[in-house]
């Protein structure tokens, strides 16, 4: 089969396309045909030498959706989706034609949308489902600020949250997506310019009912400065890559009763009946999945490089 391989943290030339034999699954896991994977920052990470307990050489890769390709209690051919759980990390991952992993990891589903449409979905749907509703319990009715709109997280929350029946304030750095921000549900696009919580009290004086952090520690005190008495931020993205708050003085640092959590999940987090409900909805036309660019396997080293240097707007993914 052909994969990717990392063979040590550092630059693109790293990543290397490379034949390997297709793997046997151990008891209790699962083959799946690779169909389409996304591009995460977690994978950037590990490039970058940021993350820890990384063994290399490594396929990288923290999710994949195609079809189960092993005897399991799903049938062949299922379609599924597998995330986290270990996988580009401490066993190989997802940039390849198949992948083998626990069955915890897995989600099955079906669906006739577009494999490059599937396979931008499931590790930011964990995500953004997980921080909307374990991380803010965010109700229809709300205000809720996304600090980093224009990720794919971003876009996955927004449509999230829009369903919920939420009004939703998203930013971005840049003036000329704030178009794409409209048009994927925002109903207030903010130009962030480091500072947003002027602009946030403009429109709702208290502050946000909920504010979900994406870009990280940079920001984090304004986002939290943008939302209410008794509101909440949940910390959940590091398109910074920063993520450490140096010194942290609690009562310096957080706005008189504003409330900070923070949330990770795992494949076990996204109920399958969400995952099918959300996959109905965008074929539907419903909600939006979020603009995406698409790449060959072949054209790892380039979607990494657009990823690292924030070419694109939206999920990055790579169909087989």
């Amino acid at each position: 089969m052909r994969a990717v391989v990392l063979s040590g943290p550092g630059p693109v030339e790293n990543l290397s396309l490379v034949e390997l034999p297709v793997p046997e699954p151990p008891e209790g896991w699962v083959r799946i045909r690779v169909r389409a994977f996304g591009i995460n920052r977690s994978e950037l990470h590990t490039r970058l030498g940021l993350a820890e307990g990384v063994v290399f050489p490594r396929v990288p890769g923290i999710e994949a959706t195609g079809v189960v390709d092993s005897d399991c209690d799903l049938p062949r051919g299922q379609q599924v989706v597998a995330m986290m759980g270990g996988m580009g990390r401490v066993f190989d991952g997802g940039y390849a034609e198949y992948a083998v992993v626990p069955r915890a990891c897995v989600v099955p589903f079906d669906s006739e949308l577009p494999w490059e449409v599937l396979g931008a979905i499931p590790e930011t749907l964990q995500t953004a489902y997980g921080s909307l509703t374990t991380g803010l319990d965010l109700r229809g009715g709300q205000t809720l600020l996304i600090r980093g709109g224009t990720s794919a997280l971003g876009f996955a929350a927004t449509a999230l949250a829009k369903d919920l029946g939420a009004t939703v304030l998203a930013t971005t750095r840049s003036a000329d997506r704030l178009g794409v921000l409209r048009e994927h549900g925002a109903d207030h696009p903010l130009v962030d310019d480091g500072e947003v919580a002027a602009q946030v009290r403009a429109l709702c004086p208290d502050g946000v009912d909920a504010a979900l952090e994406l870009v990280g520690t940079p920001t984090l005190p304004d986002t939290l400065a943008a939302t209410r008495v008794h509101g909440t931020v949940c910390f959940t993205g590091m398109l910074s890559n920063q993520w450490l708050v140096r010194d942290f003085y609690p009562i310096g640092y957080l706005p008189k009763g504003v409330r900070l959590t923070a949330y990770s999940g795992e494949a076990a987090d996204l109920p399958a009946e969400v995952l099918q409900r959300y996959l109905d909805q965008v074929a539907a036309g419903e909600v939006s999945a979020g603009p995406r660019t698409v790449y060959r396997l072949e054209d790892i080293r380039a979607a990494h490089d657009d990823l690292e240097h924030n070419r694109r707007v939206g999920k990055l993914v790579v169909v087989l």
